[in-house]
C-alpha cells in the first residue's frame, strides 16, 4: 500500500520509488492518472485498475497474482489508500487469504495541516471524520457529535459541496477553524478563522471554492469549572490514593477526557490540602 503525494510531485519517497521500480503491477484508482503520476518519474509499469466499483472483484485479480509469486503495488490517486479512498477491502481480502500487507508511509493532508496549525489535538488526541454524510438529516447528526466532542476533529470536502459544509459549520460558532485549500499545490492556501466566520471567507474570492479541502475543528476549550466537575475530582481523588500525581493525572485524563493541565494543578491543590491535615 504506497502513499503517493496529494499534489506536489517532489514528496513521492526514495522508498516508494524504489519499490514501484521494482513491482510486476500497480494495481491503481484510476489508470490514466496513476500512468502519468509513474511517467513523471521515468517509471513504466503493468496498470491494474481497482476503484470503488470494482474492488471486490479486482481484489481477487490481486490475490491470484500475488499466489503466482508477483510482486503488487496500491496506489490511490493521492495520498495513502484506504484513508478515504479505495483499498481497505483490497487489504482485508489479500490478509484473509494469508498474504501480507505491506504499509509504505507517505504524504497526508490530515497530519500536513495539523502541523501548522497550532495545535495538537487536546493531549494531542484528535477525530478523523473525512467526508461527512450528503445526507441533510445524517450530516446534521455528525456535526452535532462534532461540536459535542471537545477533541481536534478532522474533515475532508470536495469543492463542489464546500459551501454547504461552510454553513453547517458555521453553527459552531467561535470554535476555532483551521483550513486547508489545495495542500501541496501551486494555489496552496491555509487559514485560520472561528467556523462562524467560514461562509463569508469563502465568499471573499471565487478561487476559494476550487480545489480539495481539509478543514481542522480545533479542540473545544474546557473552562475549570467544566472540566472539575464532581464526578471528574471523585476518579482523580481515587487515583490519587494507589498513583503518584503524574500517571493519576494522565489516567484521570484519558477516563474523564478533562484537561490535563488543570487535572495537575487540583491533584497539587488536593495533595496539599492532604497534607496539611
Amino acid at each position: 500500500m504506497v502513499a503517493t503525494p496529494i499534489g506536489n510531485l517532489a514528496d513521492i519517497t526514495l522508498r516508494a520509488l524504489h519499490l514501484l521500480s521494482l513491482v510486476d503491477t500497480v494495481a491503481c484508482e484510476d489508470t490514466r492518472h496513476t500512468a502519468g503520476l509513474l511517467q513523471g518519474y521515468g517509471l513504466h509499469k503493468p496498470l491494474l485498475a481497482l476503484h470503488e466499483h470494482n474492488e471486490a472483484e479486482a481484489a481477487q485479480t490481486v490475490v491470484q497474482r500475488l499466489r503466482e509469486g508477483q510482486r503488487v503495488a496500491y496506489v490511490s490517486d493521492a495520498g495513502t489508500p484506504g484513508v478515504s479512498d479505495p483499498g481497505a477491502r483490497l487489504c482485508a481480502t489479500v490478509i484473509a487469504a494469508g498474504l501480507r500487507c505491506v504499509p509504505l508511509p507517505g504524504p497526508s493532508s490530515i497530519t500536513a495541516l495539523m502541523s501548522v496549525a497550532g495545535t495538537g489535538g487536546h493531549d494531542g488526541r484528535f477525530a478523523f471524520s473525512g467526508f461527512l454524510s450528503p445526507k441533510a438529516t445524517e450530516r446534521q447528526r455528525e456535526l452535532q457529535a462534532i461540536g459535542a466532542d471537545h477533541r481536534a476533529c478532522v474533515l475532508l470536502e470536495a469543492p463542489h459541496r464546500i459551501e454547504a459544509l461552510a454553513k453547517d459549520l458555521a453553527s459552531l460558532g467561535q470554535r476555532p477553524l483551521t483550513v486547508g485549500r489545495e495542500l501541496t499545490k501551486q494555489f496552496e492556501e491555509i487559514a485560520q478563522m472561528p467556523a462562524a466566520a467560514f461562509p463569508a471567507w469563502l465568499q471573499g474570492g471565487a478561487h476559494r471554492t476550487r480545489g480539495e479541502f481539509v478543514l481542522l475543528v480545533h479542540p473545544q476549550a474546557l473552562a475549570d469549572s467544566d472540566a472539575m466537575d464532581t464526578a471528574t475530582l471523585r476518579t482523580l481523588d481515587r487515583l490519587l490514593t494507589e498513583l503518584p500525581v503524574k500517571t493519576a493525572v494522565k489516567l484521570c485524563a484519558d477516563i474523564t477526557g478533562a484537561p490535563r493541565n488543570a487535572l495537575y494543578q487540583a491533584a497539587l491543590a488536593r495533595r496539599s490540602g492532604a497534607s496539611d491535615e
